[in-house]
């Protein structure tokens, strides 16, 4: 009996020893490698933070400026994806109301909205325009209405302002800008086809804007670049203005080259689009929406609901597919549950609120929108690699582990902003050992396919 413990103690020592020795080699590779990584020319300027944690016992395998406040650019998502799981619940859905005030035939039309990112979009069959709209309309033919004489948009204690602080011009006329409203539609997205010469240097004509916004403009400036330069057009819509502009280059000899830009009032596009549609069954409706304060429900009768996909299938676009738009109106939407005010400043300010009661100071999450496109940004790997392990054991973590994208055979999110490049989240090594990491580089120079070369360098230590 003395042999057999002797025996079982020796192993569950060389195991505890091994185990120690193979932690000791991964942090020591890590040192060497961010070392030589932020020794290289591309950091000469800049900096880098890399948090590294243990996924089974939560201890630091290595970490290096794990506290310094840097821009995070897309890796916020995993912040406002965590945080949203936590504050509104992994089941939760949006509900987009319909309702009708009838005067025999005719009728007012309300639409109680709240804050739905997915209406209209295209991500799911239920969500589809063309399956929205026909909805809508089969549910008024059944009411008997032949006539609305206003259609209403209850905006009550929803912050009107659409763009986050710190976005910049250059995005926010762009499909990648498009900030939330109380009603959105499409994802407050449409598409530009645009034809351009033969010749560097000729002039892009814009050959048609899929779906028309009414009411608006474009004008091209565009000039044709050489062959494989890619998208590197930008639209420009001044603020309170009916006409825009798409400025930069497309490549030449395309006839239908596609870009999307932001929605300039998505309700006013909604309530055109449905005018159109109840046109076309022989309802008559006003064209424009009437959007303002709360109109009293009780002159209105509830005849139809939208119900949008849970939150666990949103946050899985959201992170695979990086839109910006569903984090902002996520924020909105956990400080309308709060505190019955859809605003970003106070969705922000719960979502440091909650994560300081976990332990992690708000001072590590100084923050201003939930898609990280704002360069006033700032949070540490320390707090992106707590909140990460904080998901591991939550019952939600399996919908949120599937939404991260892979990327170098690691499933991470990835953020990129000017001069800011991240990644964040899980790996399985091949011995088994399970890792949870952030790291983030500002202010590099040169190109960014060669900094996320080096960067995948310093993360295959982890393999």
């Amino acid at each position: 009996m003395l042999q057999f413990m002797l025996r079982t103690t020796l192993i569950v020592l060389c195991a505890f020893v091994h185990s120690l020795a193979l932690s000791q080699s991964v942090s020591g590779q890590l040192s060497a490698a961010f070392e030589a990584f932020q020794n290289d020319p591309q950091l000469r300027n800049g900096i880098a933070s890399l948090y590294v944690m243990d996924a089974k016992t939560g201890k630091v395998v290595y970490e290096q400026n794990g506290l310094l406040g840097l821009a995070p650019a897309s890796t916020m998502k995993v912040i406002t994806s965590a945080s949203a799981y936590e504050l509104l619940g992994e089941g939760f859905q949006y509900k987009t109301n319909f309702a009708l005030h009838k005067a025999g035939e005719d009728a007012s039309l309300l639409i109680v909205p709240a804050g739905d990112p997915t209406f209209g979009s295209w991500r799911w069959r239920t969500t589809k325009e063309d399956v929205v709209l026909k909805g809508i309309a089969q549910a008024i033919q059944k009411q008997g209405i032949k006539n609305i004489s206003s259609v209403l948009v209850d905006n009550e204690a929803w912050d009107e302002e659409t763009i986050p602080d710190g976005w910049m011009w250059q995005d926010i006329g762009n499909y990648y800008g498009a900030g939330p409203a109380k009603l959105n539609w499409r994802e407050n997205q449409y598409d530009v086809l645009l034809k351009s010469g033969s010749k560097i240097g000729d002039p892009v004509t814009i050959v048609a804007m899929l779906p028309k916004i009414e009411g608006y403009t474009l004008r091209s400036e565009l000039t044709s670049a050489a062959a494989g330069t890619g998208d590197n057009a930008y639209i420009y819509f001044p603020l309170n203005a009916a006409s825009g502009v798409i400025r930069g280059t497309i490549p030449v000899n395309e006839s239908r080259f596609k870009i999307s830009g932001a929605i300039p009032a998505a309700s006013d596009q909604f309530v055109i689009t449905l005018q159109h549609v109840l046109s076309g069954v022989g309802i008559k409706s006003p064209g424009k929406a009437l959007a303002g304060g709360k109109t009293p429900l009780a002159k209105h009768t509830t005849f139809y609901t939208i119900t949008s996909p849970p939150l666990d299938s949103i946050i899985y676009w959201f992170n695979r597919k990086s839109v910006n738009l569903y984090g902002e109106a996520l924020v909105k939407t956990i400080a309308a549950k709060s505190s019955g005010a859809g605003s970003t400043d106070k969705g922000v300010e719960q979502i440091r609120k909650y994560w300081k009661q976990q332990g992690i100071p708000d001072t590590e999450l100084n923050i201003v929108d939930g898609s990280g496109l704002s360069p006033q940004n700032r949070v540490t790997t320390h707090a992106q690699a707590s909140i990460l392990q904080h998901a591991r054991k939550q019952p939600w973590f399996g919908g949120f582990y599937a939404s991260l994208p892979v990327y170098n055979g690691m499933k991470m999110k990835s953020g990129t902003i000017r001069g800011v490049k991240g990644y964040c989240g899980y790996h399985k090594a091949k011995d088994g050992n399970e890792y949870v990491f952030a790291f983030l580089v500002n202010n590099y120079n040169g190109s960014s396919g060669s900094v996320v070369r080096k960067m995948y360098k310093v993360l295959d230590v982890l393999k």
